[in-house]
């Protein structure tokens, strides 16, 4: 049994943020962090008071969180990016919220005594004393400070206050991970203060010291319990009094928490058997679960439903099945052909979750070059002579500015092209296709041409194709690359146009070219022979797509087996260390690197032989490096045995924040079921002769920082996790229960009532009094099991901060 948290975030825009460049405007950016530690960075978007981002993540991360915070940024080319603001939501506010917090929250200043970091080891006591009783406090080490200084450290020191005195540390110099192993006693009189408050500081030579967090203990408590020994939480200073909220401007944002406790194995495996076993007998009428679960289930959760259904079905190889299922159920209730699967359906929604899990890679084959070259040539492109700004594209010198018809021409001209080359690259790669997908839109297809046989419906069943494939999966991968990962910015407002326009083209192809779709925009009227020819080249595509049998699914998937795929690639720098000497930027030397589910491998390019670095068991933890190491921020290490059994770390930097987190999300997600993983870790390099984040001199001394194992984001080839998936199938069908024993009174009511299995091949007669059971089952599970684990801060002592 797991306990397991997750963030669901959405940053959608800001309004009314302050200028923070000369021009009058800013260019924002949003940094998002968990405890303090930076785990996602928006793209930038320029110019502009009013961003939109839209952009969506999923983090998992341990149960023992306490707060998420957004900081609003402006980037600036030559100087260190300016602070606009920031929003703070804690674990408990979140909490507080089952559905999820949405809406509009103030950015607030950010005060360097409330950005506090880390934790403080304490041992407090209660002692006979020759007069009085004495309290003594033994201030032992900390970790993860907040780095002060420029160097990338701090130089910290505590100072203990009780009573009136004052009593203090000595300095460490150049570390966020100090060793004081210090004690302090104080005589405890009668009628004395009721606190001991213990605060970190960062000393500094010529400035003020800079705070780095208090604790606050409440001595009665403590002297209750005489003796308390255990990691604290530094806490901010929040004694200052606050600046009207709102003057900063203010972030929409979509957060929701979500807690599991995931079950043992064997648990669920009742309610997916039973769920698997309605899928394979298919549509059994009115009692078929599927259906229920569907109609049970309200528009605002369906996308997760049916994401989580899907990944269910694959991990049990049903999802064809499952599609098909859907598919069918979705025909039986489609009059008019032109409204089929045009709704945000069960069927709709599973089947764009299904081509982003299963066709991503493809869909980064075919359409990445095109999207390349669309953002590398910032073309000027409009059709419509309403918004052609004449001016854009005016030649300077001795030219004469272009007309407007001349315009309207050469965006034609560079629409026709890229709608050329993505119907010229889509053409041949069926090959390329994944298997199951194929064998999918082929299942689509067969019943989409059953239901509407005759021949005025003949492009049908192409146009039920292209409507997940053209309009739910490669149309708005153009509009928003960045989302589908296209991209790692977001595209500039030329750009976006051009994008904006392809897409339409695209969508126009798709439905196969119909008068209405035509009607729509007549301005898009110069783009039409590419688009009839695009229609022709696409229904052969699909013809070909569809035209795979049974023996070449099984021989396919079967190849791709045998095949290791590559979980992430990309160009990183290595370094390690050997020896005494610096260690600097320039040490870094540039390869290209493959994560697959066998080992982390490298090649001087993406197509040179590749060389095992790291076989995949032999990683215990993957874990940031503290900047000052390497002078950069965004640098991992790899944590391995070797063959002798001794530990060795590999140095990768990545160029961004994203590219480090998703590099350490990767490794995390496909070694948490190593042997041996370590609990702790040096976020230094060992230097000379010490470790430069904690300066021990033992070079296996055990790490000075927690691992962060279960901090991982969500992405759309992450392993399936079956446990979770019907845990999160099983809370859902929990919420709906009195729904569906309604709709099971009025069928046992019903003209089906008492009809049982008759043969075989039929479904069994009461599903949904098999669910109910079932439910009941897990339901005593999660009641019987441990309610989660203790709180890892001997919190009773603490005073609580105000």
């Amino acid at each position: 049994m797991a306990k397991r948290s997750s963030l669901s975030i959405r940053i959608v825009e800001g309004k009314n943020l302050p200028a923070k460049d000369i021009t009058g405007s800013s260019d924002p950016y949003c940094i998002v962090k968990v405890d303090n530690e930076p785990i996602i960075r928006t793209a930038t978007v320029w110019k502009t008071l009013c961003p939109f981002w839209g952009e969506e993540y999923e983090v998992h991360l341990p149960p023992t969180f306490h707060s998420v915070a957004f900081y609003v940024m402006d980037e600036d080319a030559l100087s260190r990016d300016d602070v606009i603001g920031k929003v703070c939501l804690t674990r408990d506010t979140l909490a507080a919220h089952p559905k999820g917090f949405s809406g509009w929250a103030h950015l607030t200043e950010v005060d360097p005594d409330e950005e506090v970091q880390g934790e403080i080891h304490l041992r407090l006591e209660v002692v006979p004393g020759t007069r009085a009783c004495r309290l003594r406090c033994s201030v032992l080490e900390a970790r993860d400070l907040a780095p002060k200084d420029r160097n990338g450290a701090s130089d910290p020191f505590v100072r203990v206050r009780y009573n009136g005195l004052t009593q203090e540390t000595s300095i460490v110099k150049k570390s966020c991970y100090p060793r004081w192993n210090e004690t302090f006693e104080f005589e405890l009189e009668e009628g004395a203060a009721d606190t001991l408050c213990v605060e970190a500081w960062d000393w500094d030579l010529v400035s003020r010291n800079d705070f780095l967090g208090k604790v606050v203990v409440n001595v009665q408590r403590l002297w209750a319990a005489q003796r308390e020994e255990g990691w604290f939480r530094l806490q901010p200073d929040q004694s200052k009094s606050r600046r009207e909220e709102g003057h900063l401007g203010s972030l929409q944002l979509e957060v929701q928490l979500r807690d599991e406790t995931v079950l043992p194995s064997g648990c669920y495996q009742p309610l997916v058997q039973l769920l698997c076993r309605e899928v394979k007998l298919g549509n059994q009428g009115p009692g078929q679960l599927i259906s229920l679960i569907e109609e049970t289930t309200s528009t605002e959760c369906r996308q997760e439903v049916a994401t989580t259904l899907l990944k269910l079905f694959l991990g049990q190889g049903l999802a064809k099945d499952f599609l098909d299922l859907l598919f069918q159920l979705e025909l039986s209730r489609t009059c008019e052909a032109n409204t089929l699967f045009r709704s945000n359906s069960l069927a709709s929604k599973s089947m764009e979750s299904f081509l982003k899990v299963a066709g991503m890679r493809y869909l980064h084959g075919v359409l990445g070059p095109i999207i390349d070259r669309v953002f590398e040539e910032k073309k000027y492109v409009e059709l419509d002579p309403s918004k052609v700004e004449v001016k854009d594209v005016g030649c300077s010198g001795l030219h004469r500015p272009q007309t407007e018809a001349e315009v309207l021409e050469q965006s034609a001209q560079t629409l026709r092209a890229h709608l050329g080359a993505l119907l010229s690259a889509l053409s041949p790669s069926v090959r390329a296709c994944p298997a199951v997908v194929r064998a999918t839109f082929r299942q689509l297809f067969r019943r989409v041409r059953e239901r509407f046989p005759s021949a005025q419906d003949e492009n049908v069943p192409f146009i039920a194709v292209t409507s997940f494939l053209c309009l739910r999966f490669v149309s708005p991968a153009i509009l928003a690359p960045k989302l589908f990962h296209l991209r790692e910015r977001h595209a500039d407002a030329r750009t976006s146009r051009t994008l904006l326009l392809l897409a339409k083209a695209v969508q126009n192809v798709g439905n196969m070219d119909t008068p209405a779709s035509r009607a729509k925009e007549t301005w898009m009227e110069p783009l039409q022979p590419t688009v009839r020819q695009g229609v022709a080249q696409l229904k052969d595509f699909i013809t070909k797509l569809v035209d795979i049998q049974e023996k070449d699914e099984l021989d396919l998937q079967w190849a791709l087996s045998l095949q290791a795929p590559p979980v992430k690639e990309g160009p990183l720098f290595i370094h390690r260390t050997k020896g005494k000497g610096p260690l600097t930027s320039s040490s870094f030397k540039k390869l290209h690197f493959s994560l697959t589910t066998e080992a982390l491998s490298f090649a001087k390019t993406p197509s040179s032989k590749k060389s095992t670095l790291i076989k995949l068991a032999n990683i215990r933890a993957a874990e940031k490096v503290e900047e000052k190491s390497f002078g950069s921020s965004h640098v991992m290490q790899a944590i391995y045995t070797d063959d002798s059994g001794r530990l060795q770390t590999a140095y990768l930097q990545c160029k961004c924040v994203n590219e480090l987190n998703q590099w350490l999300s990767a490794l995390r997600k496909v070694c948490i079921n190593n042997t041996g993983l370590l609990g702790s870790y040096h976020p230094g390099v060992f230097r000379g002769d010490k470790w430069s984040c904690c300066h021990q001199r033992d070079k296996t001394d055990l790490g000075c920082n927690k691992t962060r194992s279960w901090v991982t984001l969500q992405e759309w080839n992450d392993p399936l996790d079956h446990d979770l998936e019907a845990q999160l199938i099983y809370r859902h069908l929990l919420g709906v229960e009195a729904a569906l024993r309604e709709k099971h009174r009025q069928l046992s009511t019903g003209p089906e009532a008492g009809r049982g299995p008759t043969g075989p091949g039929e479904a069994p007669g009461d599903p949904l009094a098999e669910l109910f059971q079932v439910l009941g089952d897990l339901q005593e599970a999660h009641r019987s099991s441990p309610a989660g684990s203790p709180p890892l801060e001997p919190s009773r002592i603490l005073e609580l901060q105000t």
